[in-house]
């Protein structure tokens, strides 16, 4: 059995549904306001900052503009995605809870692991009840958005390991090989291929992640 460290947006959660269209409309409130340019956006374009923390994301994005100015933006982008979300606009990719009863019937103990802030994840667990799968979880506002490999070792000592993560961005991949643990790339996210180029299993559906843990299982105890 292992304790499988879940990535959420890109890995569980199909965010483009509400990602792309809250950030859209962020972008035309700022034009709207003479902060930046109006321009149309690409999905690709958008769906590259999904994984970051909404800290990093605005730093990144548009440093130029003033901080209050970026928060403002921030709370409007997550704001959208909430009422999108209550609206039911969101939703987990096909076979998600399929996948997360077997592994949690196989004895796996399911850590959910997210850049995101605190009422983003309760308000994912509630409106998709993820509490029947995971028994833990942690997200980077509550870490005062340090690097999840950093947050991995904050809270590894409450759990017996092996440890397996699984996500789609190199943020995911970055805390396996830098905590020395077992990694599954997913490749149907949001990541490029250079991203989990380094991950010891890449699946190409969710479908597939319960296969992929049983044989990095058999190899540590080959």
């Amino acid at each position: 059995m292992a304790d499988l460290i879940f990535d959420y947006d890109g890995t569980i959660h199909e965010s483009m549904r509400t990602y792309a269209p809250a950030f859209r409309d962020t972008m035309k409130w700022l034009s709207d306001n003479g902060y930046i340019e109006d321009r149309e956006y690409a999905d690709s374009e958008i769906s590259r900052w999904l994984g970051f923390n909404s800290t990093d994301m605005w730093g990144q994005f548009h440093p130029e503009l003033d901080a209050e100015v970026r928060e403002a933006a921030r709370k409007r982008l997550g704001d959208n995605m909430a009422m999108r979300t209550e609206k039911g606009e969101g939703a987990l990719f096909a076979g998600t809870e399929e996948v997360l009863s077997k592994l949690k019937a196989d004895g796996h103990s399911l850590i959910f692991l997210s850049n995101c802030r605190i009422h983003y994840m309760e308000r994912h667990r509630y409106v998709f009840d993820l509490d029947r799968f995971f028994s833990y979880f942690y997200c980077c506002e509550e870490f005062n958005f340090i690097p999840k490999f950093e947050i991995f070792r904050r809270f590894s000592r409450k759990h017996t390991g092996p440890f397996i993560v699984i996500g789609d961005r190199f943020h995911d991949i970055e805390t396996a090989t830098k905590n020395d643990l077992l990694s599954i790339g997913c490749g149907y996210g949001y990541g490029s291929p250079e991203e989990l180029s380094n991950a010891d299993v890449i699946v190409n559906s969710i479908t597939e992640i319960p296969d992929a843990v049983n044989r990095l299982l058999q190899s540590i105890n080959a």
